[in-house]
């Protein structure tokens, strides 16, 4: 770990919304974690829209709202949502592909969005395209330009496989000359395309040895150049105590079919917690991914050990060498 790394706690009263708005998007990702047999294919309405961000608003205590698709730059009333989360005083960030479509920029403002949230996989389109689709680097990347031209805080989020661990280093000048803010770092997680791509889990994941050796480093580099970056904490040291965010905070990851997840790694799967019905939050019977949140295994994340166990690894003995950290967990480096 980096000596000026901290890992960010899980806080008490704090509301996190990942809202995805629709599931349609312009792209095909190899990666996309996008599941239409879970996750449905509507376009939530603007009357839902409203409805919902009204259901999860709290103003008693700090929520921040992440718009999401799909591509939610493709909902023609994506500018309305954002201006309804900031009037319920909530933190508002979109997370996009980079097309930002039905003209988001001229239609938000900078006063109302508090991040707009680029996904970029490479450094330039030979890294970048074969993940995320041809041509898309230099439209991305020209529109990160724009908005930062217009005033807007621009975040790069950059998702850690096996195809582009390489070329992490290299996102720093690149973010550095657009002017970027934030950036995330993300770790691959075995859902939707990368569960079902002939590559296998072993394809897309990097090794615990790759991760701790590549990205502490590389976040180091962003922040001395001036960067905010947080990532993934991913591996727990020996001293660390093990908490699941679906214990002890408040997020919501909501899909337009009405499921609500506390935790992205159930997301494949109808085991979520919650579900919206006719505009009431409604928690679900029976079996579901609340029950196993509360078994404590030598691993850590029981949901990881479960749904993805191919990134644990054991000494002989049969005692993990690692223990998996939620994966909500986070570390960053302030610049």
């Amino acid at each position: 770990m980096t000596a000026n790394a901290r890992t960010v706690g899980f806080q008490s009263g704090e509301r996190n919304i990942f809202f995805h708005i629709l599931t349609a998007c312009n792209l095909s990702c190899r990666h996309c974690y996008i599941n239409t047999s879970q996750h449905g294919t509507e376009t939530l309405s603007r009357e839902t829209m409203e409805a919902w961000l009204e259901l999860f608003a709290d103003k008693t205590k700090k929520s921040n709202v992440i718009f999401l698709g799909g591509e939610p730059t493709m909902h023609p009333d994506l500018a309305f949502a954002i201006s309804k989360a900031k009037s319920l005083g909530m933190a508002v960030t979109v997370d996009s592909n980079g097309y930002l479509f039905n003209d988001l920029l001229e239609k938000s403002s900078p006063d109302l969005l508090d991040y707009l949230s680029f996904s970029l996989d490479g450094p330039d389109s030979l890294v970048n395209d074969p993940i995320r689709g041809e041509g898309v680097f230099d439209v991305c990347t020209e529109n990160m330009r724009k908005a930062v031209a217009m005033g807007y805080n621009v975040s790069v989020i950059y998702t850690v496989s096996n195809l582009n661990i390489d070329h992490l280093h290299r996102m720093i000048p690149l973010l550095s000359a657009i002017g970027v803010k934030r950036f995330f770092i993300q770790v691959i997680g075995l859902r939707g395309n990368s569960a079902q791509d002939s590559g296998g889990g072993n394809g897309w994941q990097v090794s615990p040895k790759q991760w701790l050796d590549t990205v502490p480093a590389v976040a180091q580099q962003a922040a001395d150049a001036g960067i905010h970056v947080t990532f993934p904490k991913v591996f727990l040291e020996a001293d660390e105590p093990f908490e699941c965010a679906g214990l002890v905070t408040e997020n919501f990851f909501i899909f337009p079919n009405g499921r609500v997840y506390h935790c992205p790694l159930c997301e494949d799967h109808p085991i979520h917690a919650l579900e919206i019905r006719d505009n009431i939050l409604v928690a679900n019977p029976g079996l579901t991914e609340d029950n196993f949140f509360q078994l404590n295994i030598a691993e850590g994340c029981v949901m990881n050990k479960l749904l993805q166990p191919d990134t644990n690894s054991y000494y002989s003995e049969g005692k993990p060498i690692h223990r998996i950290s939620c994966c909500l967990l986070k570390q960053e480096i302030l610049p």
